[in-house]
């Protein structure tokens, strides 16, 4: 069985027991409920609101860490204008660890 999820603007294919990389959620051993988009289980499909009206995922931040560094440059000609900057998003680890048909 596997869900889709939406979490930080995104969606996640996500199965129990699966690790994956998101943007922070909260504190490291907390645990955060995803809302399911989709939920499948092995032949059905549950899509509907109805359906999906006591569908859970469960998951447990394990770790925060920082993602890959954006550099950005901008620049004006004739002008000398010129500037440089870069960002690094925070980005949270999780394992996924139920989730309920409801």
């Amino acid at each position: 069985m596997y869900a889709v999820v939406k979490t930080g603007g995104k969606q996640y294919r996500v199965e129990q027991g699966q690790t994956i990389s998101v943007e922070r959620l909260g504190d490291p051993g907390s645990d955060v409920e995803l809302a399911p988009v989709m939920l499948v289980d092995g032949d059905t499909v549950l899509a509907t609101p109805d359906q999906l009206k006591g569908a859970s995922v469960t998951a447990r931040v394990i770790e925060e860490h920082k993602g890959p560094k954006i550099n950005g440059f901008l620049y004006k000609s004739k002008s000398n204008n010129r500037r440089r900057w870069g960002h690094r998003q925070t980005r949270a680890l999780i394992e996924i660890t139920e989730i309920s048909k409801g």
